[in-house]
């Protein structure tokens, strides 16, 4: 061999020596969750393992004229909370946001991780609202996850006998270097609702300029909640808290080792369950993909069963590279419960939906079922087996965020609602609301709901929705307690029928006792004797409004319109059921403005008190010549707060002297317009 072609068979050898070695690649890998990625979702297209770098090649499936970014802090997690950073890109500049194409492939290099890594995630960031895809694996990979009991019983926890009181909550505490200017917002808010209260709550928790925070505020049982804003001009956002009634939570918010704003708990409950409280909201991100599944039944429940053990090989992963407390797992195992039954309950609503078509044909409403077979399914008890992993006894779900809407989901779920008046409906194919049949309603009611989820008793989320029943018909059962003295006073009917019709009477002194019945638990059964116990003390038919900077918006309207009665309908654009009560009262309301004793008002949110384009053509249209009021949206949330209410369309009504008429004889919209207000006047005189 020549010299010459030596050379060249060594350097060829020392190229090829010199090139990345590849341990493995994943084609088409699959995640348990996206996140982040609104109206749109990013995939792993493959993966490939070097001892040089870590390659993903990605796509993003985006709406096309949105913007968005990677950022350039992206990493890799893997299943031991080791990161991998972003060294490069392809196919993409990071940190430039540019118009979307819809569909975009592109690669990230990242640090190498060890071949051995077989569950990963990708983080865009520690930014809030960073895109994540969680749990990237090959799909061949099985994943091997400990049960719920499992988990549970190797980490026990004794629930405090007090965990169920009613007491007040403080939140206080400071943001470290805050400016008003710089960071873009004076408050935050918290949409607070209460299982035990009627109406939802917004708590306002307003920053001095120095900083420091401080917020009271009633419960009934802890609580996992946070203040939010959506103005922020720094990456921080919301102060997430768990909190026991009684309690003083004191949090210094302030910027970590790599410049982001985080919360450091220095007592309470939260200082307990930190680590849980950091992993920021994984279960409810988690059940996003069942909750926005498109297959039908059978296939959602395959779907499930994949999530919930994505889920408890989740916890276990977290509660192990992050050092959970026995009490951070037994919280991290309700959270995950209460956000799996909460895609399962959003799933069958959101599929009922896609089952109907609506249409409007000359002004009215048609609906056409697509798939006759499926819809029908959605009305079966049977296929709800998901929900029998649910320890619904279990009292420390009832602190999740989401509880309160996972109670209203399957209060109102449509195997309970089929069930609830079955063989109510007489011969004519009308229902006959006496007490007899509200009564069989109830026990059918009880029935429907322990056969949803898989119980042989009366379980704490059954005696709730009963609760919520209760708390929902009171004013009703207490106005026909009115109509017995009319009945006894009525000298028309012969005394059979008097007697007839008393015992037909849906009234408060006979319905009540019966839906407390069911109230084994002890604290609801308190819970329900006090809201009777309050409402009856309710003698008042109005109350002052609070001396609050707010309520000099409402005092002025009054004064504007001396001698009338105001009906506020507190409303927004972004409200669909807000436009539709609008716009099919427009005639309605034209005979409204006539009269002289009542005046309609319009308050709304906007992002300027002047609002936007699309408000101002709004009003232009539909509001035109009417009383309309623009707040702005941290204004409209203290309006929340004063009169008590998370949803809208809300209504109030204003006394000519600017009270607040009570809620059971308030003016509730535009459908019982003139009744409400009769009846309103009557009593009023």
């Amino acid at each position: 061999m020549n010299k010459k072609k030596f050379v060249t068979l060594l350097l060829a050898f020392f190229a090829i020596a010199g090139q990345a070695k590849t341990y493995k690649t994943i084609k088409a890998p699959v995640a348990m969750a996206c996140v982040n990625v609104y109206q749109g979702e990013l995939k792993a297209r493959e993966v490939i393992f070097r001892d040089t770098a870590t390659t993903v090649h990605f796509t993003i499936d985006y709406p096309k004229g949105r913007s968005f970014s990677i950022n350039g802090t992206s990493y890799l997690l893997d299943q031991d909370g080791n990161r991998y950073a972003l060294r490069s890109a392809e196919g993409i500049t990071l940190n430039k946001y540019g118009e979307s194409t819809g569909t975009k492939d592109f690669t990230l290099h990242f640090e190498p991780m060890p071949k051995q890594v077989q569950v990963f995630d990708y983080i865009e960031g520690d930014g809030g609202g960073a895109f994540m895809l969680l749990g990237i694996h090959d799909k061949k990979h099985e994943i091997k996850a400990p049960t719920m009991q499992e988990l549970s019983a190797a980490n026990p926890y004794a629930i405090p006998q007090d965990w169920f009181k009613t007491d007040t909550i403080t939140i206080r505490g400071r943001i470290e270097d805050y400016n008003a200017e710089r960071f873009g917002f004076t408050s935050l808010e918290c949409y607070y609702q209460d299982v035990f209260d009627k109406d939802d709550a917004t708590l306002v928790l307003n920053i001095e300029p120095d900083g420091t925070f401080c917020k009271k505020f009633q419960a009934s049982y802890p609580i996992q909640q946070s203040f939010h804003t959506r103005n922020t001009k720094v990456g921080f956002s919301e102060i997430p808290f768990f909190a026991r009634p009684g309690e003083t939570i004191d949090i210094t918010v302030r910027k970590n080792a790599i410049g982001r704003y985080e919360c450091i708990y220095n007592s309470g409950s939260s200082h307990d369950v930190q680590r849980w409280l950091r992993s920021e909201g994984m279960f409810g991100n988690l059940a996003y993909p069942l909750y926005m599944f498109k297959g039908n039944f059978a296939e959602a429940n395959k779907k499930a069963d994949e999530i919930w053990n994505n889920m408890m090989y989740r916890l276990h992963m977290e509660s192990q590279r992050n050092h959970y407390t026995p009490m951070e797992v037994q919280m991290a195992l309700a959270d995950a419960q209460v956000n799996f039954a909460y895609g399962v309950m959003n799933y069958a609503m959101y599929r009922n939906d896609d089952l109907e078509k609506q249409e409007k044909r000359d002004g009215v409403y048609h609906r056409e079922i697509l798939d006759s077979a499926e819809w029908l399914s959605l009305k079966d008890y049977k296929n709800y087996t998901a929900l029998h992993r649910i320890d619904f006894d279990n009292p420390l779900l009832i602190a999740n965020n989401n509880y309160p809407i996972l109670l209203n989901r399957i209060q109102f779920a449509e195997p309970v609602y089929k069930r609830k008046f079955q063989g109510m409906i007489n011969e004519h194919g009308a229902y006959e609301y006496t007490s007899k049949n509200v009564i069989k309603i109830l026990e059918n009611n009880l029935a429907a709901l322990r056969d949803l989820m898989g119980s042989n008793h009366d379980n704490m989320m059954v005696q709730l929705c009963v609760y919520k029943e209760m708390l929902s018909d009171f004013n009703d059962w207490r106005n026909n307690e009115d109509a017995v003295s009319n009945i006894l006073a009525d000298t028309t009917i012969t005394e059979e029928e008097r007697k007839q019709r008393l015992e037909e009477n849906v009234s408060l002194s006979k319905m009540f006792p019966v839906y407390v019945s069911p109230l084994t638990m002890p604290y609801i059964h308190q819970k329900a004797e006090q809201f009777y116990a309050h409402k009856m003390a309710q003698k008042d038919l109005a109350t002052p409004l609070p001396d609050e900077p707010i309520a000099d918006v409402i005092r002025k309207l009054s004064a504007k319109y001396p001698g009338k009665f105001l009906m506020i309908d507190f409303w927004g654009m972004g409200c669909g059921p807000c436009r539709s009560a609008i716009q099919s009262s427009k005639q309605m309301r034209a005979e409204i403005a006539k009269r002289d004793d009542v005046k309609l008002i319009f308050i709304a949110g906007e992002r300027t008190p002047e609002g936007s384009d699309s408000y101002k053509k709004y009003v232009e249209e539909w509001l035109a010549g009417e009383e309309t009021v623009c707040l702005t949206d941290q204004d409209f949330t203290r309006m929340q707060e004063l009169f008590r209410f998370n949803g809208i369309p809300h209504y109030e009504t204003i006394t000519p002297d600017c009270r607040r008429v009570r809620d059971d004889i308030h003016i509730n919209g535009f459908y019982n317009f003139k009744m409400d207000l009769n009846r309103l006047k009557e009593k009023y005189k």
